[in-house]
């Protein structure tokens, strides 16, 4: 592959580890990113906003795939019209999404749906961008990672008594394995929306809380409580879940034995 890949999110949680992957399948990977950065081995970086269109002309500029990793809980949708109308004006490469599983089965209509669950209607708004784009694309749809998990974890268990949506039933999925995904993807012809990636088991949320907690050594109630608003309900009822596509191998547990240093507390133990 002689043009760049265009890497957006590059420096996130997904991102980093889609560029190694890239790279190691011996392509040239071009990050766009808010902050300059000095190149790195087979990594070049190009410094643009998605929310203000800055600089995205010069990124997209002789690509011929576009891997679309930035994302926020707003204005996803206006950062992904951003990027086609750009990459539209260069030719029409072939652009890679990352979604979320439940994207288009969360209803966010109220007040209370947008300020909790926002993220899910962002990912919708911007895979309607995508597809309505004339571009050839191709968008997956994965689970909620184990590292957001993680980050849920550590800021509730700083909490004397740990608060857990009731209900919520969450299949999270190792985010290396996304990345590995989304590189195929790359590599591939556009597909369209392609089957979910979803990780190997299903939890209850607050099951999910106290392995954590048990994991760095901590003693904490957890207590279950009922959110309210149409999403909510959603999610009690298994809208964020792909059981058929269940093809993660990575469980929570072992996420937690990897990452976890359990001879050392957890930062706020």
């Amino acid at each position: 592959m002689t043009s760049p890949i265009l890497l957006t999110g590059g420096t996130g949680t997904l991102g980093r580890l889609v560029a190694p992957r890239l790279r190691s399948a011996g392509c040239q990977v071009r990050v766009l990113s808010r902050r300059s950065h000095p190149p790195t081995d087979g990594t070049e970086y190009v410094t643009g906003d998605l929310s203000t269109g800055e600089g995205i002309d010069a990124a997209v500029a002789g690509v011929d795939t576009i891997v679309h990793c930035a994302g926020s809980s707003s204005g996803d949708e206006d950062k992904a019209r951003q990027l086609v109308r750009a990459a539209s004006r260069a030719g029409a490469p072939h652009l890679v999404n990352i979604s979320v599983v439940g994207a288009d089965r969360i209803p966010v209509v109220s007040r209370v749906d947008r300020a909790m669950f926002g993220y899910f209607a962002a990912q919708l708004a911007a895979e309607r961008v995508v597809t309505g784009s004339g571009l050839p694309w191709t968008t997956l749809r994965a689970t909620q990672f184990h590292d957001l998990i993680l980050t849920v974890a550590r800021a509730l268990a700083k909490l004397p008594v740990v608060p857990a949506p009731a209900g919520f039933r969450m299949q999270p999925v190792e985010t290396g394995e996304v990345a590995d995904r989304l590189v195929e993807l790359a590599l591939g012809e556009p597909s369209g929306l392609v089957p979910d990636l979803a990780g190997p088991r299903v939890y209850e949320l607050p099951e999910l809380l106290r392995g954590y907690l048990r994991a760095t050594g901590r003693r904490r109630p957890v207590l279950p409580v009922r959110l309210p608003g149409r999403a909510a309900r959603a999610l009690r009822a298994g809208a964020a879940l792909a059981p058929d596509r269940a093809v993660g191998h990575r469980t929570w547990e072992d996420f937690l034995a990897g990452r976890l240093d359990p001879a050392r507390s957890e930062p706020g133990g």
